[in-house]
């Protein structure tokens, strides 16, 4: 499977289990799947950080690095089918995974259930 973490994933794989689901845990920790991480992930979380919003205590590339996940970077087809979805869910770093995972066949692992609407496959 090919799945691709919300930004509080990413940051609860690496701090806080618990809050993860045993699905979402089994996901991520599966060898056999290719687990991504978005460009936009890294983008998200350092406007965040710069804001006072959130301490990140490592960069996003490390973490992808520290737990080898896999960096997928935001293409002009990815911007495209962005901006086609319904108006469902305001957030634009949201509607870009939503899209980077309909584009590459993944599964969007969030704990955002409103991003379901979207048909897009989330654990």
């Amino acid at each position: 499977m090919r799945v691709l973490l919300d930004s509080h994933v990413i940051l609860w794989w690496d701090h806080d289990l618990s809050r993860l689901s045993g699905t979402q845990k089994l996901a991520i920790g599966d060898p056999a799947n290719d687990v991504f991480v978005s460009a936009v992930t890294s983008w998200e979380l350092g406007i965040k950080s710069a804001a006072g919003k959130l301490i990140l205590n490592d960069s996003i590339q490390t973490l992808a690095d520290r737990f080898a996940f896999i960096e997928l970077p935001v293409t002009l087809r990815h911007g495209e089918v962005a901006a086609s979805l319904p108006s469902l869910h305001k957030d634009p770093f949201d509607r870009m995974l939503v899209s980077q995972a309909i584009c590459e066949g993944m599964v969007l692992l969030t704990v955002d259930r409103r991003l379901s609407e979207y048909g897009v496959a989330t654990l």
